[in-house]
């Protein structure tokens, strides 16, 4: 399974370990991803993402799944969630 945010498209990063001594070794920045169930109240029903930490707190400051979807831009959606946010247009029409 990839490691990348299905909302937010945050993907690892490259950089470096830097010891006192300044040598510079290779490391992975690894996305701080959470398995979360969330609730669509538009669809009453629940859906399984795997998001970081950073987008669950955006889905709560937005006011919840369907407003998330509703703003966020496609090219950084996952193909599931721009399914999601597809249903939660029509079922809002």
């Amino acid at each position: 399974m990839s490691r990348v945010c299905e909302f937010t498209g945050k993907r690892p990063m490259s950089g470096h370990n830097v010891s006192h001594a300044n040598n510079k070794t290779k490391r992975r920045f690894e996305p701080n991803l959470c398995n979360v169930t969330l609730e669509s109240e538009r669809l009453d029903r629940r859906f399984r993402f795997r998001i970081t930490a950073h987008a669950l707190r955006s889905v709560d400051h937005v006011g919840g799944l369907d407003q998330f979807l509703l703003k966020a831009k496609d090219d950084v959606l996952s193909d599931r969630a721009r399914k999601l946010k597809k249903e939660i247009s029509a079922a809002s029409a």
